[in-house]
């Protein structure tokens, strides 16, 4: 049954900008300003990441125990909601506000400065506390902030993580233990990450190119993106989800795709779709080898007559804990009348065809919603065989 659930307002900021304006413009348009910074790599060398470039608030004076650049974050994207966050906790009581993120970094990069502050000088900073590495540390940074009581958990998933947030929020919602949510994901850059992906051969020096013949690996990305959801209508309801594990490998994803179709799947059935009434599809299309090439063939499966989809990757990289929300946003962008008005994300990359892919019906640089239905499904395949797919629709 189709869910009720509906993604009432949102804050984002990522590569692209730090509010809906600018990043619906720069998205619409296929900017790729935000994939210009270098991080060296341990091995030599240099990865190209997408930074958010923009001035982030501070945490308030006297919280040095939850000085993060994860939390700033997630303070940039709360930022533009805020007055709505706050209308909801009056109205329902702070009591039934739960707050529901995804991460995979939460303080890490504070931590490696504090290491490297210790084997310079023998001693950790003083205002470094080890609490910020904790995975639970953006919910209960964010709860803390808000002065809510509901629920208020972190889920760590790798690529899926803010995917399973919104899915949990809504489930928490549809159980009655909470009556709004604040639900998303935030992941900053730290050379934990990136240096990781090096070891796996699957970063790029040059701005990542998914599905392309060309393709060469991941660019890191930093974002925060956070959804106000609840049971009263909004302008765009999360209509369905799918979630399953295939549990193929630690890192390689399942090169037949069977996990990432099922999920999709699951999500269609939910909100009683049919694959032709899909509109648009965000791939989760991270421009390695083997993930984009499972990925084509298990959308070619579940949608034999093609379906205009794009990987935003291109534009902002691979946000990790964050991707999955920052890329429903994309879609929530695109389908919302007041920002993108039907207009779709382009697909950006060099054009040139891998024949080893499945073909896929990648958006182009002014691409409009064809057809009656305003439904959006976005794709989330990560680490361990974890799969979680959205779909959006406006009522």
């Amino acid at each position: 049954m189709s869910s009720r659930i509906y993604l009432n307002h949102l804050g984002l900021i990522n590569p692209l900008g730090r509010d809906k304006a600018s990043v619906t413009e720069a998205m619409l348009a296929g900017t790729r300003h935000g994939l210009s910074r270098r991080m060296p790599l341990l091995r030599g060398g240099e990865a190209t990441v997408g930074a958010c470039s923009d001035e982030l608030p501070a945490v308030p004076e006297g919280w040095t125990h939850r000085a993060s650049r994860n939390n700033r974050l997630l303070l940039g994207a709360l930022q533009e909601i805020e007055s709505e966050v706050q209308a909801a906790i009056e109205r329902h009581g702070p009591d039934r506000v739960a707050v529901v993120l995804g991460s995979s970094t939460s303080g890490v990069r504070e931590g490696e400065a504090a290491v490297a502050s210790h084997q310079y000088s023998g001693q950790y900073p003083a205002e470094f506390d080890y609490r910020l590495q904790e995975v639970g540390s953006p919910s209960e940074f964010l709860a803390e902030y808000l002065a809510v009581s509901g629920p208020a958990l972190t889920l760590s998933t790798a690529c899926t993580s803010s995917s399973k947030a919104l899915i949990a929020g809504a489930r928490m919602l549809e159980l009655g233990l909470c009556d709004v949510v604040v639900a998303g994901g935030a992941d900053s850059l730290c050379d934990l990450t990136v240096n990781g992906f090096d070891a796996l051969e699957s970063v790029s020096a040059q701005a990542c190119n998914p599905f392309s013949r060309n393709r060469d690996g991941i660019n890191i990305g930093e974002a925060a993106a956070l959804f106000l959801m609840s049971r009263a209508p909004g302008p765009l309801r999360l209509m369905g989800w799918g979630e399953c594990s295939d549990a193929h490998h630690i890192s390689a994803p399942d090169p037949d795709g069977v996990g990432a179709e099922q999920a999709m799947r699951l999500a269609l059935a939910m909100a009683g779709c049919d694959p032709v009434d899909i509109a648009y599809l965000n791939l989760h299309g991270t421009g390695t080898m083997k993930n984009d090439l499972m990925e084509s063939h298990a959308v070619a499966r579940v949608f034999p007559g093609g379906v205009p989809a794009s990987s935003s990757k291109g534009m902002v990289g691979h946000t990790l804990g964050a991707a999955g929300a920052t890329e429903a946003a994309f879609c929530w962008l695109a389908l919302h009348e007041a920002y993108g008005g039907g207009q779709l994300p382009p697909h950006v990359w060099d054009g040139e065809n891998d024949p080893s892919l499945a073909p896929l019906d990648l958006v182009s640089p002014g691409g409009w919603i064809q057809g009656q239905h305003r439904l959006a499904m976005s794709n989330s395949f990560a680490f361990g065989g974890s799969n979680a797919v959205l779909l959006l629709g406006a009522d």
